[in-house]
């Protein structure tokens, strides 16, 4: 059985589980492709494929040059990459997104979305994020942006075409009109846009009008979905694209949280990519429930690639699902230095430092279990479970010790420590989500431990998992686990990271 599929004709959602958010999508013949948001982290902007609109395969990622995406050392956490908009125009695939760590929106192009993007063009004249790209019937582009404002602009030069005008921002009293994505569908044009805020008030309203420009009319049911002043298991819904199938059904992808333990709830994976159907009534889109269990679409689903489990380290580019803050030079990051091993070379002090040396992947199972083969001989290193420079828990070997750290706002402290003799050693950490029993019980644990040759696991530490959540550190990304160099030069033989429940 696939990962997503259930019994009873029911597909599991989140869709692509872990900090993917932000979802933008577009349909090709019989081809789905999604991009997402990637913040703090190179490469930027990862793209998907599916045929089934459950199963997505990662192709790569959009901006993974250098001279594509710039983040900064000295630009914070949860900046960087924003809210992509992913479209097919005219025989190639378009996408629009805003860094602002560098320079605001820019645009790049590709015929193939497995890359290679093109060099950005910059939109200066563009204010604000979130940025939608729309052609209307004589190929005029418009850009529509958070706020929400729209201006028309040359998709292939960056100039701007006239003034920018206000369109219309949502519910009256709503904050953070932002999301927006214009479509023509029949005889009007629709304006798709998030409201409330990414966390608990999220939601998604729409408003249509004759014509690109407006006048827009709101949709009576707005907001079209919300969760929020429920109890349902997922939240925070919104940032919404919507895409029609081959076979005339439509559907709806937006963000999501999986909050887990007691009050006021925690998500420790990120904003999500959930899956809705949509149904059409009297000119407006009325969106099915976006649950854990999604009824399973009308055609056969048919399973792409998953981001495997084990990584050996025998090729000679690191897979698509592998990302480091901030950026990735060889010099500090190789597999070809010491074959069939990832080198990581510090050059930084370790994971409090914006200009760690880090590879890691999204944790994107509430229950996983992740282990590696580090050689600290030149120096220090091992696995870490990182939300940000001052939000992170790690596992570290060098000469002769293994030690466990932990570091929660401005408090760093050495959890535990254990002599261990020279040489390789495999690191563990075991995540556990946590069922609530009382109102103060956290979503997860997570033990930290070497495991012996013998495969006997020797846990050092239990940490408590609600301090890596986006309730206590902010911002707007999810966890990622992955290793790293504190000092000196620390190999990695391998990678594994099991998922012990089904996302």
């Amino acid at each position: 059985m696939a990962e997503h599929q259930r019994t009873g004709g029911t597909v599991a959602n989140p869709v692509i589980p872990g900090f993917h958010p932000d979802p933008s999508i577009c349909r090709v013949g019989d081809d789905y492709y999604l991009a997402c948001s990637s913040f703090e982290y190179f490469p930027g902007v990862p793209v998907f494929h599916s045929r089934d609109l459950v199963h997505w395969t990662q192709l790569g990622n959009v901006l993974d040059r250098p001279s594509q995406l710039r983040l900064p050392v000295e630009s914070p956490s949860s900046a960087g990459i924003y809210a992509p908009t992913l479209r097919y125009h005219e025989g190639r695939f378009w996408l629009i997104v805003t860094n602002v760590s560098d320079g605001g929106n820019l645009l790049v192009t590709a015929t193939d979305p497995a890359g290679p993007w093109s060099e950005p063009v910059r939109l200066p004249g563009v204010g604000g994020i979130d940025p939608d790209l729309a052609w209307d019937e004589d190929g005029t582009c418009w850009c529509t942006y958070a706020g929400i404002g729209q201006v028309r602009i040359d998709p292939r030069t960056g100039e701007t075409l006239g003034a920018p005008r206000r369109l219309w921002s949502g519910t009256p009293g709503g904050k953070a009109p932002e999301a927006p994505h214009l479509y023509r569908i029949g005889e009007y044009w629709y304006l798709l846009i998030a409201e409330g805020g990414t966390e608990r008030g999220h939601g998604v309203s729409i408003a249509r009008g004759p014509a690109p420009t407006g006048p827009f009319e709101p949709c009576p049911a707005n907001p079209i979905l919300t969760h929020r002043s429920s109890d349902h298991p997922v939240q925070n819904t919104g940032h919404a694209d919507l895409v029609q199938a081959p076979d005339g059904s439509w559907w709806m992808v937006a963000l999501g949280v999986r909050p887990g333990g007691g009050t006021p709830g925690w998500h420790v994976l990120g904003r999500e990519t959930f899956l809705a159907p949509v149904n059409w009534v009297d000119g407006w889109p009325v969106v099915g429930p976006l649950d854990l269990d999604l009824p399973a679409p009308p055609w056969p689903l048919r399973p792409g690639a998953a981001v495997p489990d084990r990584d050996d380290f025998d090729a000679h580019e690191l897979r698509p699902h592998w990302i480091s803050v901030r950026s990735r030079l060889e010099e500090h990051c190789t597999t070809t230095e010491r074959a069939g091993w990832l080198t990581l070379r510090a050059r930084g002090s370790g994971m409090d430092d914006p200009g760690v040396v880090f590879v890691g992947r999204r944790q994107q199972h509430l229950s996983c279990r992740v282990r590696a083969l580090a050689d600290p001989a030149d120096g220090r290193g091992g696995l870490a479970v990182r939300l940000d420079e001052e939000h992170h828990y790690e596992i570290e070997a060098g000469p002769g010790e293994v030690t466990v750290l932990a570091r929660v706002g401005p408090l760093r402290t050495v959890v535990a420590a254990l002599a261990v003799p020279d040489g390789p050693v495999v690191l563990g950490i075991d995540v556990a989500a946590h069922t609530p029993g009382e109102p103060r019980s956290g979503p997860d644990f997570l033990t930290f431990g070497v495991e012996e040759p013998d495969g006997a696991f020797t846990a050092l530490a239990t940490l408590d998992g609600r301090y890596l959540s986006t309730e206590v550190a902010g911002g707007f990304t999810g966890r990622i686990i992955g290793m790293y160099a504190a000092d000196g030069t620390v190999h990695f033989d391998w990678f594994g990271y099991e998922p012990l429940d089904h996302g």
